[in-house]
């Protein structure tokens, strides 16, 4: 087994504004041989967006209830990395602040760089020793290589808290079409530490890793205080504001992404959201043309599905990457990618960073909300609506990762299908309305098929019919 974890566990503790250079939008303060890094100097506010109100009805669409908010007893992560591409390392480590709000006895985290895929192309997290509230935690179980079982050794109650600690080193593969990946100086980061894997209301999620996806499950939306050092010489744009001290606050996300490297930078607002974009110097692409893309996309979907909710979205564009990977407030794409992939990666911030999902059972929750905002937004749904699914996605939108490992008709069957779903509700105004509806009430939780369905039910009565043709809800 080329993965392997440390079992014994003992003590331990939108207008835009001009392109910028790399040297002038950074800061940096050297300690010994290592340099802190931030991805800009912004000193924007890093309290989650206020309430959401509610919006008044109109001839096409019904009232809008408020927005909800984060859940108050969500986790509290903080989280330390330290980069080295020479030695093809990070090493860090976690501590996190858990209040379940159903009984349980154990806490679950996912290590996804040991998935099949990854772990083919030389990615391995090893985790080291556990302590539970500062005290040794015993020997866990490892169901699978990507998810390690931390026994509380008694029965923590609902709104209850543990603290958990792990140091934990993840070996980088090579340069690949991936979540992790390095180039030179340059490298991805996401779904790179240990995760608390909890859907709130039901327990843990432990669907097994597939073979062919190096796909994240669910994790609840939490607080992040992100620590990131570097060689010097090199930069880092990642999820959350940053305080240009190569510290990040992300507030009411369910997860970080990080990218390391050495970018050509532009900055601009999409509202009061502070859009940051950088390509990779290797790369001939022009930062300008992403971030007009992205300024554009969060103002339209902000108008269409509710307000984008956090006070900055960073780019990062780095060689390799053949579409595009998205984090909350932080996405990362390949070159040549502005046109559908930007608007598509933007779209996530939506669905599945405000309105979370399992993507290992309901990936088509997010991929085909997504793909609507992305057809809507580059006026090519007839385009979409015309694509013939193959038989074996017939269907089967709503099918799990699990069925889909292996079948070349992924995407025709999860985004395209996914798509049509939503289309055949009705009226594209009256389907976006629907869908401020869905993100109002279920926002910053784990939605289901099932949520959508009483989501836009308020407009369409009859959704769970026409989304059940498709198979993408159960009848």
């Amino acid at each position: 087994m080329r993965w392997r974890a440390l079992v014994v566990l003992v003590v331990l503790a939108a207008g835009c504004a001009g392109a910028g250079d790399a040297s002038s939008a950074r800061q940096a303060t050297t300690t010994g041989s290592s340099t802190t890094t931030s991805s800009s100097t912004s000193t924007t506010s890093t309290t989650v967006v206020a309430a959401v109100a509610g919006q008044p009805a109109t001839a096409t669409c019904p009232a809008v209830p408020a927005r909800v908010g984060p859940d108050p007893e969500r986790p509290r992560y903080r989280l330390r990395l330290d980069v080295q591409p020479a030695g093809n390392v990070v090493t860090g480590d976690v501590t996190v602040r858990f209040t379940p709000d159903v009984a349980t006895d154990r806490l679950v985290f996912r290590l996804w760089p040991n998935g099949p895929k990854l772990q083919a192309e030389g990615a391995r997290l090893d985790v080291g020793p556990v302590s539970l509230d500062g005290a040794a935690a015993k020997p866990g179980g490892l169901p699978n290589p990507t998810t390690l079982v931390v026994p509380l050794g008694r029965t923590l109650a609902a709104h209850r808290t543990v603290t958990a600690s792990l140091p934990w080193r993840l070996t980088l593969p090579g340069l690949v079409s991936d979540r992790i990946a390095r180039s030179g100086d340059t490298v991805r980061l996401g779904s790179f530490f240990p995760i608390l894997a909890w859907e709130p209301g039901r327990g843990w999620a432990t669907e097994p890793p597939t073979t062919n996806f190096a796909e994240a499950s669910t994790a609840p939306t939490a607080d992040f205080d992100l620590t990131v050092t570097t060689p010097a010489g090199l930069q880092v744009l990642a999820s959350g504001v940053p305080d240009g001290n190569g510290h990040w606050k992300a507030d009411a996300v369910r997860d970080v992404g990080v990218t390391v490297g050495r970018f050509r930078l532009a900055e601009g607002m999409a509202g009061g959201v502070r859009v940051t974009v950088g390509v990779d110097t290797g790369l001939r692409d022009d930062p300008r043309s992403y971030r007009d893309v992205a300024v554009r996309a969060i103002d339209d979907f902000s108008r269409r599905f509710g307000p984008y909710p956090w006070p900055t979205f960073t780019l990062s564009i780095t060689p390799g990457l053949s579409g595009g990977i998205e984090y909350p407030t932080h996405v990362m794409q390949g070159p040549s990618t502005q046109g559908r992939t930007t608007p598509h990666e933007v779209g996530h911030q939506w669905f599945y960073s405000l309105v979370g999902n399992d993507q290992g059972r309901d990936p088509w929750l997010d991929e085909g909300l997504a793909t609507w905002a992305e057809a809507r937004y580059l006026g090519n749904l007839t385009t979409f609506r015309g694509r013939t699914v193959p038989a074996d996605a017939r269907g089967r939108t709503g099918a799990p990762m699990t069925y889909w490992n292996g079948r070349s008709s992924y995407y025709v069957g999860v985004y395209v299908q996914g798509a049509q779903a939503i289309a055949a509700l009705g009226d594209p105004d009256r389907v976006d309305c629907a869908l401020r509806h869905y993100v109002a009430r279920n926002a910053y939780r784990v939605a289901r098929p099932d949520d959508l369905v009483s989501g836009v039910r308020a407009v369409f009565p009859d959704a769970r019919a026409v989304l059940a043709r498709y198979g993408a809800v159960g009848r």
